[in-house]
């Protein structure tokens, strides 16, 4: 059974579900990679208590997933589930409030970083924390779209 799809509904590019469970892995480990990468190298130059501050984010970052992430992570992966086209827009892996959302912090964090408002020493644990818990997330992405024909309605 084909659904039929509207003339703007034709012009979006849809994929399947699937394939967008794994789309939205792949920008949320982007997102996580490119904090970690960031803060790590903010880190680099310091060398003063390198080892207890990198132990101190990991431990604050699973944190952040545990109590926060995890939960904004099944959301989105539920909304994609969800979806009532079989073959949804690409970009419909977040809702309009989450791109929204997106879109201020990093706002936020290059503005921070490149007007010197912050110390580097203070951001890059920062970006570490916020990383760890998007790159994890995307593992979630990753498992519901290899497993998804099990878990499909």
């Amino acid at each position: 059974m084909t659904e039929k799809r509207t003339f703007f509904q034709a012009l979006k590019p849809g994929i399947p579900k699937r394939a967008l469970l794994f789309l939205a892995g792949v920008v949320w480990t982007f997102a996580g990679g490119m904090l970690l990468w960031r803060g790590w190298k903010m880190l680099s130059g310091i060398s003063e208590n390198l080892l207890i501050t990198l132990i101190f984010c990991g431990i604050a970052g699973g944190l952040f997933y545990y109590f926060i992430f995890d939960k904004i992570s099944a959301k989105h992966t539920n909304r994609i589930k969800n979806l009532p086209h079989n073959r949804p827009c690409a970009f419909s892996f977040f809702n309009g409030r989450s791109y929204l959302m997106m879109a201020l912090m990093i706002t936020m964090g290059v503005t921070l970083r490149k007007t010197g408002l912050i110390p580097i020493e203070c951001m890059a644990p920062f970006y570490i924390v916020m990383g760890t818990p998007l790159f994890i997330s995307a593992i979630r992405f990753y498992k519901n779209g290899i497993f998804y024909p099990k878990t499909a309605n």
